[in-house]
């Protein structure tokens, strides 16, 4: 029998592996962390993330060939592969401060499994990293190998939160990373191939290089980013000129050679990926001597910036200028629905901006817990681009102007505006005449993600908002900035 074993219990080794081991019942996976909640939570009926489909997969492997463990050393010595799905986090200090990644997780890792390793491994990069990280973790292994044989193979994942599984189940691709120059790094290409193949028709198996496999990673991340900054700034213009971003990036995505995936305009992207790893891209490009292609990325992310403070600046405008002690309903704080995740989401950013002004803040999500939205209100934010520019919210101010709530019309009731930042389901249905009677008027909904009907709620009576349409007559006489 095959044993495997991730390092990281996080989204992306939780999901993969449950997969793994539930479409290779013939495959042993342990999954181990060194968070003992993190663990007790995975062996428990309440999972620590929320994945549609995840629960399911995970009760009907887990105690027969898929394992959750805090003893890390004992399932890193005894499996054949060994995936590393640990944080590599954009670095807050120190060289490359602000956009290189972090890989000091990652440095302990290979530094453990060589240290433990009393047979040959094919260790698996899961975690996405910089190019030529392979390489670093190759000189670890080998510098500490005590004869044994290891091979770096890199495997990135393309999973999107919130359809994980089905993702998982039937990938686009699976791309698999190695020294094709050796019969090792064939052979340990070929073991990790065979694994996905049970699945996945060998197709869609694509194998490549390290290099190639690992600068794929932050490429596709870096395009996908890159076409919601686009529409996001066509979404500016839109507002400007009186047309509807919706019909515009329809009509340019009838084109088959854009398509319309990811068309979709917003108050911006967020998740642990696309920032994170534009800013990696970014440092590496300057690395080697390219400037004009490192500002070229950084744009991207600049417009992102751009799209939550101009979130921002037309509420505050449009709501004469001032938000001062006035209650703001909060729809939505995960990155995108279906999901708990909360890393790089645009809520946090728009939220801080409102509170700067001295809103008060009621916040409803469906799957964020509250201590969660705290913590992300209260914790500082590394400024990647311009040092002392973010604003930053305290402890004190959190805990008087935020209040978390259970659902939406708790979250509605009597605020003067409601900003709706995640694309929740549930927000297309309300009851928004329900909502309108019970607020101060005028009665204003910002849509930062396009899902109301625009026409039926001014119908209402709202002031509505809606990220790229033509604006509410009551909005052309109000300053885009305030």
């Amino acid at each position: 029998m095959v044993k495997i074993c991730c390092i990281g219990a996080g989204y992306v080794g939780g999901p993969t592996m449950a997969v793994i081991a539930f479409k290779c019942p013939s495959v042993e996976v342990a999954v181990v962390d060194i968070s003992v909640p993190r663990i007790t939570a995975w062996n428990s009926d309440k999972l620590p993330i929320y994945e549609p489909g995840l629960d399911e997969v995970v009760k009907k492997c887990r105690g027969k060939n898929l394992f959750f463990s805090n003893e890390i050393e004992k399932h890193v010595a005894a499996a054949d592969i060994v995936f590393v799905s640990v944080n590599t986090p954009t670095k807050t200090s120190g060289l490359g401060a602000g956009k290189a990644a972090d890989l000091t997780y990652w440095e302990s890792a290979a530094r453990m499994i060589a240290d433990v390793s009393k047979s040959s491994k094919i260790v698996v990069e899961k975690s996405t990293v910089p190019v030529k990280t392979a390489e670093a973790i190759e000189k670890i292994l080998t510098h500490n190998s005590k004869g044994i044989e290891f091979h770096v193979l890199s495997n990135p994942e393309f999973l999107a939160e919130g359809t994980a599984i089905t993702d998982l189940f039937n990938p686009d691709r699976v791309l698999i990373g190695g020294r094709e120059e050796n019969a090792g790094g064939l052979k340990a290409i070929q073991t990790l191939k065979d694994i996905y193949v049970q699945w996945v028709p060998q197709e869609r198996i694509i194998c490549t290089n390290l290099w190639s496999a690992e600068l794929s990673k932050l490429a596709a991340n870096a395009f996908l980013a890159q076409r919601i900054s686009s529409v996001n700034s066509i979404s500016a213009l839109c507002e400007a000129t009186g047309a509807n971003v919706t019909q515009v990036s329809s009509a340019v995505g009838k084109d088959l050679r854009i398509g319309s995936k990811f068309l979709n305009a917003s108050v911006g992207f967020g998740g642990s990926c696309f920032q994170k790893d534009i800013l990696n891209l970014v440092y590496i490009c300057e690395c080697n001597g390219l400037p004009e292609v490192a500002n070229y990325w950084k744009q991207v992310i600049k417009i992102n910036d751009y799209q939550k403070n101009r979130f921002v600046n037309r509420l505050v405008s449009s709501m004469f200028n001032t938000i001062s002690g006035k209650k703001i309903g909060i729809l939505g704080f995960s990155f995108k629905k279906d999901t708990g995740d909360t890393r790089e989401t645009p809520a946090i950013d728009v939220c801080k901006g409102l509170l700067n002004d001295k809103a008060q803040l009621v916040i409803y999500d469906p799957q964020v817990p509250e201590t969660q939205i705290f913590k992300d209100l209260s914790t500082p934010k590394f400024d990647w681009d311009q040092l002392g520019s973010t604003i930053q919210i305290t402890e004190d101010v959190v805990a008087q102007s935020v209040k978390v709530v259970h659902n939406a019309y708790e979250a509605t009731k009597d605020a003067h505006a409601i900003c709706i930042l995640t694309e929740w389901d549930e927000f297309k249905s309300l009851d928004y005449q329900k909502i309108y009677n019970n607020m101060p008027k005028p009665a204003y909904m910002f849509d930062g993600r396009n899902v109301v009907d625009v026409a039926k709620l001014r119908q209402i009576g709202f002031i509505v908002y809606s990220i790229g349409k033509p604006l509410d007559p009551w909005l052309k006489d109000m300053p885009a900035i305030a």
